[in-house]
């Protein structure tokens, strides 16, 4: 744990991957972050494996350096918590619908008439301002929605999920940046503020950033799709004895590629060494690479283009990562033990601040409503009327 936000205190009311990726990433630079759960727990807390009920796998892996009060926000009295967290907080974050954050007393109206400085950030998976606002949206909906599954078509046209969380992570990094941006006008006026990042809306710019193509141009000139990305042969190459990753990107990749393979001819070719002719041949130039690759093992094409500088890797799986050289000395993957969940692994922040030398070791996720009696000590309650609001089954003990 960093400490570039030591300091500001996030009321984290998000569930499952997209909020909670986020909001990890505010605790790994040192954000205190509550996370409010209902007293079921966040559901991705069910994710098997898992040796405990309320700490799976997935759950451990998206909920680092935070800490838990399990509440029901449906009593008066679990409200009344909310509002005196949100009193004392710099940033409230949740990805609900708008009528489920207000029937809970966590709308942004509501909040700011406690904290006119808060800045509130939710990331509800349509924008508000549509006919959809109150639909229902996971990572699958949002992947079918804004043309990645598409994208992402099998040899027969057919549509795929990509087999990772792609749009709750992509517009958890979105919904971090506009934290920290809401928090620096906070700093520097004194105001709050009131940020939607949609998943719909964000993941769609976030794919069409280069695939509006030629659309960019009105009218119209060439297709909507980025040419070198739809490239058939844009892929891994077929070696002697496995695959691997071969790009050559600018001119000088491209020569040194061609004097590799023994055609000079094309090295000086003007199709090649003019980039905006290279850009309108691209698929001919992927079609020589997956031509060529079958001539040599994916050793001797790894040795040879890292000593020329060209851009290349193995092709790792899963299982691969852990062995990655890279990915070892940088420490990626981290061994712990404790009493709650035994011997495990976790996923090392990715940052490294090397001016900070106040950093602190990560704290596990937490379990649920771990820190529920330490947090409202914190907001004044007495030892007395924490008993009883756990009791009345306000707030669950972990």
């Amino acid at each position: 744990m960093l400490s570039l936000l030591k300091g500001l205190r996030v009321v984290d009311l998000s569930t499952i991957v997209l909020g909670p990726y986020a909001t990890q990433f505010l605790g790994d630079f040192g954000a205190d972050v509550i996370k409010v759960e209902a007293q079921g727990g966040d559901v991705f807390r069910a994710v098997r494996p898992g040796r405990t009920d309320d700490l799976g796998v997935g759950f451990l892996n998206f909920n680092r350096n935070k800490r838990s009060i399990a509440v029901d926000l449906k009593q008066s009295e679990g409200k009344e918590i909310l509002h005196k967290l949100v009193a004392h907080a710099d940033v409230l974050v949740h990805n609900m619908r708008g009528k489920s954050a207000k029937d809970l007393g966590a709308d942004f109206v509501t909040l700011k008439a406690i904290n006119p400085q808060l800045v509130y950030c939710a990331a509800p998976g349509f924008g508000s301002v549509g006919p959809d606002a109150q639909s229902p949206a996971y990572d699958d909906i949002i992947q079918a929605r804004s043309g990645l599954a598409a994208l992402n078509a099998d040899a027969n046209g057919a549509p795929q999920f990509v087999r990772t969380i792609a749009c709750d992570k992509v517009v958890g990094l979105h919904l971090a940046l506009a934290v920290v941006s809401g928090v620096v006008q906070q700093q520097r006026t004194g105001k709050g503020c009131n940020i939607e990042v949609p998943m719909l809306e964000s993941m769609t710019a976030f794919v069409m950033a280069e695939h509006l193509a030629g659309h960019t141009l009105q009218p119209s000139e060439g297709e909507l799709g980025y040419d070198r990305l739809m490239s058939k042969d844009r892929k891994p190459y077929k070696t002697q004895n496995g695959y691997i990753a071969i790009m050559p990107y600018n001119t000088k990749h491209w020569q040194r590629f061609f004097g590799l393979v023994g055609r000079e001819d094309l090295a000086e070719a003007e199709w090649v060494t003019d980039s905006v002719q290279r850009s309108q041949h691209i698929d001919d130039l992927y079609k020589l690479v997956a031509d060529f690759a079958p001539s040599r093992s994916s050793e001797e094409w790894l040795v040879r283009l890292a000593e020329l500088d060209i851009p290349c890797s193995r092709i790792n799986s899963l299982a691969d990562l852990a062995h990655d050289p890279q990915l070892q000395a940088s420490d990626w993957l981290q061994t712990h033990t404790d009493d709650v969940r035994g011997e495990y692994q976790s996923l090392r922040s990715p940052f490294i601040v090397y001016e900070d030398s106040a950093a602190n070791t990560d704290l596990p996720a937490p379990q649920l409503g771990e820190h529920g009696s330490a947090i409202l000590g914190e907001l004044g309650y007495s030892p007395e009327q924490i008993q009883t609001l756990i009791k009345s089954r306000v707030v669950t003990a972990a």
